[in-house]
């Protein structure tokens, strides 16, 4: 009770990464005990504390990874891991529902710097400042890439905390594969809007496609794919066909 009190306030303050890594808990719990704790009476079908493991795995909006707001909800991660810190193996607020493959790439982080540390759902805020953006590459085939923004508005350790999250998970990877099927997929209605209003009619397609994503989630990777698209004239004119 003590340590998760501790954490709250760590989290709170943005400073995770001075929480303490200690192998056992109070000199008599052992790290391999308190993994089996989580293992065996939490995670476990039948267990007397599956009840609450399922509840967290609900947390998350629509059941979407907060980590890279687009895989499904499919485990749980801790958000200080149960290896290093031993005595945070199950306390709710370092639970945090996520998918498989952020999960795997998080893997035992354990953050020795503020800038190491990820981004907390339950107390980390970055919804209000645009931090995604995107720009679109023009070739034989269009493509869409991804990079994370500055914020004059926030510290230094939490800039870096978000650019360095993106590049842990490959987030720009992942969302450059959805924004192809994304193009792909507006291809054939695009076509038909230029037929009829050349250029412009495009943009106006792509720019209703943006404030309605921008709408639901300033930084999620449809808005910076749509806004990308739209700005882009070779896109709007010719682009779209390939």
């Amino acid at each position: 009770v003590d340590a998760a009190m501790e954490y709250s306030g760590n989290a709170t303050r943005q400073d995770l990464h001075l929480f303490p890594q200690v192998n056992n808990v109070a000199g008599v719990v052992t790290r391999d005990e308190m993994i089996a704790v989580y293992d065996g009476r939490m995670v476990a079908k039948r267990a007397p504390g599956r009840s609450i493991y399922d509840a967290i795995k609900l947390l998350p909006d629509y059941g979407i990874c907060p980590y890279c707001d687009h895989g499904n909800v499919s485990t749980i991660d801790h958000v200080l891991p149960k290896t290093h810190y031993p005595i945070l193996a199950v306390t709710p607020d370092n639970l945090v529902g996520c998918c498989k493959d952020c999960n795997k790439e998080k893997g035992t982080l354990a953050p020795a710097i503020a800038a190491d540390a990820m981004l907390h759902p339950y107390f980390d805020d970055v919804t209000d400042e645009l931090w995604l953006t995107a720009r679109t590459i023009e070739g034989s085939v269009a493509a869409v890439i991804f990079r994370t923004a500055r914020q004059m508005a926030w510290s230094d350790d939490l800039n870096d905390r978000v650019a360095n999250q993106f590049r842990l998970l490959k987030l720009d990877e992942l969302y450059s594969k959805q924004a192809a099927r994304i193009i792909s997929g507006h291809r054939t209605g695009l076509i038909g809007y230029h037929e009829h209003g050349g250029a412009p009619a495009v943009r106006a397609e792509l720019e209703h496609h943006y404030e309605t994503w921008s709408a639901y989630r300033l930084n999620c990777w449809q808005a910076a794919t749509f806004h990308a698209l739209s700005a882009s004239d070779w896109f709007c004119d010719e682009g779209h066909r390939h």
